[in-house]
């Protein structure tokens, strides 16, 4: 099997849907000798956050010298970036070998009656088969989507993070957050540290009641306290003052408040798994997390941020008022048609001063034409660009009259990103 051959079965195995539970994936790895017990973990759950929290969690333990893993979901532009080794992305040859180790178990399980494995259930047993092969010693595993039945939760990891819970998957994992936190906290583990971002009040008390009954103990980042929060194109600096201590000028690569609240879980984090405070203060500097308010270039000046949800939304323009608060924005906006459109309609067209809808490319995209009859409920200056493509050709060039943000889904935000690679700023 080559490279080709492999992205096309496990990409093909999409038709199989979602289909959450264990028992799948835990057949599955036991077929491959449970590589994943080959390796400590942090688990990271929640809505908003995951990848960037996870990220500079990975950050941090390579530059404590650990081999360290990194498991993420979705990619932007190649399947590789899903699974990560020491900074580099699963190497292709790997890649093909292991989906055609994988999919010989998953031939074996179907001849036992079991059902076929799914994309992520396949994506997740490469990446811990790849983890034990390489000999992380760590490994840094995002939650695919909810918690309780995601095929990630068979691991037993050495802390739990359940980064703010949103409303999104609704039709999954219920009508409201508590519902949504409750099957989130699903990956809460006897006896194991809980930490937890911030969160309305029902929802912090649902995760801490959980926490109680599995002995678990909870440690909440929002009783701490995020102090001269001072942003640079880029990223930012702040201070941070938690159990009575300050701690001064920590500096990330990431922009918006919301970074610094991902970065404060992964400094507790890592404060909790004994990491020396220097090494986590260089670690936290050095993480990047493409997609995520990231500015690929300065003339005209393009954002590209994957925000599909109220709250992301509401991070996006925070953001933009706090990083380039007299700027022209002009949006490019596309959605899939599964997400609460209209909430992120409402909080980033009215924000914006220009909004140019486009489809990602994606079956699930809503028609742009639609999506602009939406928009024109909170902003009336508004156009339809169909693609990409077309919107890229129109709007970024030298001479555009302000910003331009790409925003809405992460099919999109990975289309840009292809059409224009970020350049070194």
């Amino acid at each position: 099997m080559d490279y080709q051959q492999a992205v096309y079965f496990i990409e093909g195995t999409h038709r199989f849907g979602s289909r959450p539970g264990l028992k799948n994936i835990t057949r599955l790895l036991g077929l491959m000798g449970n590589p994943h017990r080959g390796f400590r973990t942090v688990h990271v759950a929640g809505t908003n956050g995951k990848g960037s929290t996870s990220a500079f969690i990975y950050s941090v333990l390579k530059e404590a010298g650990y081999p360290t893993g990194l498991y993420t979901s979705p990619h932007l532009e190649r399947i590789t970036e899903r699974i990560r080794v020491s900074g580099k992305e699963i190497d292709r040859c790997d890649l093909s070998e292991i989906t055609a180790y994988v999919k010989g178990c998953i031939d074996t399980m179907l001849k036992e009656g079991y059902h076929h494995s799914t994309e992520f259930e396949i994506l997740t047993a490469i990446g811990f088969e790849y983890f034990r092969r390489k000999g992380m010693h760590y490994a840094v595993v995002e939650v695919g989507m909810g918690g309780r039945l995601d095929a990630t939760n068979v691991i037993s990891p050495e802390i739990s993070i359940i980064t703010p819970i949103g409303l999104d998957h609704m039709y999954v994992l219920g009508p409201d957050r508590v519902s949504i936190a409750r099957e989130k906290a699903g990956i809460i583990k006897e006896g194991v540290p809980v930490l937890c971002g911030l969160q309305q009040q029902d929802v912090k008390d649902s995760i801490r009641d959980v926490c109680a009954g599995r002995g678990a103990p909870f440690i909440y980042a929002g009783d701490g306290r995020i102090l001269n929060q001072k942003p640079f194109l880029g990223g930012q600096t702040f201070d941070l003052v938690w159990q009575e201590r300050e701690y001064e000028k920590i500096e990330i690569g990431l922009m918006g408040r919301h970074q610094a609240d991902n970065a404060v879980l992964a400094f507790l984090a890592c404060l909790r798994l004994g990491i020396p405070e220097d090494v986590i203060r260089e670690g936290l500097k050095k993480a990047r997390w493409p997609g995520r308010m990231e500015v690929i270039r300065k003339k005209p000046l393009v954002l590209i941020d994957g925000a599909h949800n109220e709250e992301g939304a509401k991070a996006l323009v925070e953001g933009l008022k706090q990083f380039f608060p007299k700027k022209r924005i002009i949006l490019v906006f596309g959605m899939l048609k599964d997400k609460d459109v209209d909430s992120v309609a409402e909080i980033l067209a009215s924000y914006a001063d220009r909004v140019v809808t486009v489809s990602p490319v994606s079956a699930r995209a809503m028609d742009p034409r639609e999506l602009m009859e939406i928009v024109k409920k909170y902003n009336s200056n508004v156009g339809c660009a169909y693609t990409v493509q077309q919107a890229v050709e129109e709007y970024v060039t030298p001479s555009a009259d302000g910003m331009v943000v790409f925003s809405g889904s992460l099919y999109m935000i990975g289309e840009t990103r292809k059409l224009l690679p970020p350049e070194i700023l």
